[in-house]
């Protein structure tokens, strides 16, 4: 970090210099950008130092001072990347339209039979061959156990919940 009286001296420098420009009506000009350079780089101020712009190739560099001196490097360019992967995917779509316009093409085929039937259907309700009449299977033991076992439990607790509304409003009138 610098000393606060390096930070001072070097606002005046700056506004001294400006003071100089501005008084001298136009004696100082500017210095021209080299012929052999002839404007090609771009400079802009960042916090890091410098970004350039080189106006004939469009690369871009960050330049920064460092202990050896100034050094530059060239931001990456993702708009290479984006060109390249636009590029395969047009490839890819061609491909894919000269396969559709070649025509359907049978693959996969298999050696086993498929069944007859769908192992998870539910079975049909079976028919009668002399009367054309619809049988329709009962129930088990097992299934009216179950059912009989839940509407017992709902009704105890029905009669459980009106047993305590009926202790709740009695207490209380």
């Amino acid at each position: 970090m610098r000393p606060a009286t390096s930070s001072t001296t070097s606002w005046f420098a700056a506004a001294a210099l400006a003071a100089v420009m501005a008084t001298s009506g136009g004696l100082v000009v500017a210095q021209s950008a080299p012929d052999s350079e002839n404007g090609r780089y771009s400079m802009t101020p960042i916090p890091e130092g410098v970004l350039r712009l080189d106006t004939r190739t469009g690369t871009v560099s960050t330049c920064s001072k460092n202990g050896a001196g100034w050094a530059c490097y060239a931001v990456p360019d993702e708009r290479i990347a984006l060109d390249a992967e636009i590029g395969r995917l047009q490839a890819e779509v061609e491909k894919l339209k000269g396969q559709i316009a070649a025509g359907p093409t049978v693959s996969g085929k298999i050696d086993e039979a498929l069944p007859k039937s769908d192992p998870l259907k539910k079975a049909d309700p079976k028919v009668a061959e002399g009367d054309r009449k619809i049988e329709i299977p009962l129930p088990s033991d097992q299934d009216l156990d179950r059912v009989m076992s839940f509407l017992e439990k709902a009704w105890r607790r029905l009669i459980d919940m009106a047993n305590r509304v009926q202790k709740d409003v009695s207490g209380k009138i």
